[in-house]
């Protein structure tokens, strides 16, 4: 078994525009598609960890600032084209169960029932090396 995390991204290329702007009616169909996923998920006992992250406006960038302490900005800025809107955290046998995984997330459904074919970024999670490793 190995770790993956799924990361599911925001992106205006897909011309969708954000979640609450769309019709309620897709809206909820796109959540009770990811609800019913992540419970298969769940009853296969693959699923570690879902969360939705908050949006672009509530992001704080923290820098390291020496002496004086954190750096803290707003961000992203506007020409962020693509935002991390949130994970699933999988344990699953094989690289290829994590990327079928990710595929059906990327099938979510968007406005008007259509696929959104969301880019779904499948990373594995490191292993730790022994301490006398390193």
């Amino acid at each position: 078994m190995a770790k993956y995390m799924l990361l599911c991204k925001y992106d205006d290329d897909l011309g969708v525009g954000p979640m609450a702007t769309w019709d309620p009616a897709d809206m909820h169909a796109h959540l009770d598609y990811l609800r019913k996923l992540n419970q298969d998920l769940i009853d296969n006992g693959e699923l570690v960890e879902v969360q939705a992250l908050t949006g672009p406006d509530m992001v704080k960038v923290v820098t390291a600032g020496g002496p004086a302490g954190q750096v803290i900005t707003d961000g992203p800025y506007t020409e962020v084209k693509e935002v991390l809107a949130g994970y699933q955290m999988v344990d699953v046998e094989s690289e290829e169960r994590a990327v079928e995984i990710a595929a059906l997330v990327s099938a979510a459904p968007g406005p008007r029932g259509v696929p959104l074919r969301q880019r779904i970024e499948v990373r594995q999670v490191m292993v730790a090396m022994p301490s006398d490793d390193l």
